[in-house]
């Protein structure tokens, strides 16, 4: 039973707005291009302490945002992980200060392929440079910069966030003092890329995408669901869909000889179209090919980078996550692990898949709360639990 203090929320909660890199002095990106001005938009929660030592910042996934927990003015949801984040969750608000931003690329708020070329006074579409995870990375630290934080207690996230705390990890470890990957991965496999690929060739094969120029008309909405629908069924597992769905039959039918029978069908259909409503098609692929192109080891060697540093990692996977499967965690705790970390590894029996990150809350409460605690009043956290 959860206690009075679990059951408190955040409240109604409000998304700001950082601009920086206005010209002459746009950002460098890692292909050598340049962007700017740059915008990301963020929340904040919790109250930053007087040496600004309690900030955490939360990285989301491919289709998450800026709005992590609350309700913003007018939302009938929380934020995408309002069950980890609050006071008395995981990432207790009464204890730290909580940061979570959109990335460059996105399409909630932050710069991205929708938003205005300062150039042309229209959408960029495919004017948008080709970003990377390092780039999300590095518009984040001057964000954190701006907030006046020169040292993160934490970075914590699951799946293209985990990725984002990799980075952090290698590109600015004396800037952090923990991190807390969730079933992610130093680099996609080929399978993971495959699925990708197929997602942005149903997009780019709709006729309204109109090689990414379909702003202020018609979007490609039927290729933007099935993206979603193909990406949909790589964060559930064959347990969770049996449980969920079987073989059940809808209870009504149309004469039309392929519409969907099935439950699992009819379910797919309502995640592509409630998606297509909040998400950009161009983002979709650029974010994606983002994670694609990522590399943790690229032009360093990761290994070399953390040795020496003061870093505490806590490194989480499920057992049922195909998606992005234990074997690519438990790489990084073994890198971890021989650079001298204190490093704990823990891999959770679940049977919802990739999603578990985002619902299975307790067993993960309980580990970030230790974790954090333990980082907080700087205990050992010695090599635990490596497979």
């Amino acid at each position: 039973m959860k206690t009075a203090i679990e059951n408190r929320g955040i409240g109604i909660v409000e998304t700001r707005y950082y601009t920086f890199a206005q010209p002459p002095d746009e950002m460098v990106l890692e292909n050598g291009e340049k962007l700017g001005p740059v915008t990301l938009a963020y929340e904040t929660y919790g109250e930053l302490n007087a040496d600004k030592s309690n900030a955490i910042l939360i990285l989301h996934a491919l289709t998450g945002d800026a709005h992590v927990a609350g309700f913003r003015k007018g939302d009938k949801n929380p934020g995408w992980w309002d069950n980890m984040v609050g006071p008395g969750k995981a990432f207790d608000t009464d204890k730290y200060f909580v940061i979570c931003s959109n990335i460059i690329g996105g399409c909630k708020g932050s710069t991205g392929p929708s938003s205005i070329n300062p150039a042309t006074s229209k959408p960029y579409g495919l004017d948008f440079p080709l970003i990377t995870i390092g780039d999300m990375v590095k518009a984040q630290l001057q964000l954190i910069k701006h907030l006046g934080i020169q040292k993160l207690l934490s970075v914590a996230g699951g799946s293209m966030g985990g990725m984002q705390v990799l980075e952090w990890m290698f590109a600015y470890p004396d800037n952090i003092k923990s991190a807390i990957p969730i079933s992610t991965a130093m680099r996609h496999s080929p399978q993971q890329i495959a699925f990708n690929e197929v997602g942005r060739q149903a997009i780019m094969a709709d006729p309204n995408w109109q090689n990414g120029n379909y702003y202020g008309s018609r979007v490609p909405a039927r290729g933007l669901a099935v993206a979603r629908m193909v990406g949909h069924i790589t964060y559930m597992s064959d347990k969770s869909m049996e449980a969920k769905f079987g073989r059940r039959v809808k209870g009504e039918r149309q004469d039309f000889k392929f519409t969907p029978d099935f439950e699992v069908e009819g379910y797919l259909h309502y995640r592509g179209k409630s998606f297509v409503d909040r998400f950009d098609a161009n983002s979709y692929l650029y974010i994606t090919k983002a994670m694609d192109n990522y590399d943790a080891s690229r032009d360093r060697n990761p290994g070399e980078i953390l040795k020496g540093k003061d870093l505490k990692v806590l490194v989480i996977a499920y057992k049922s996550d195909w998606l992005y499967p234990p074997y690519q965690t438990q790489e990084i705790a073994r890198l971890c692990k021989q650079a001298g970390l204190d490093v704990t590894y823990c891999e959770i029996e679940s049977n919802y898949g990739h999603d578990a990150f985002l619902v299975e809350v307790e067993e993960q409460t309980h580990l970030v709360k230790y974790f954090l605690e333990r980082v907080q009043h700087g205990r050992v956290l010695s090599n635990r639990n490596i497979l």
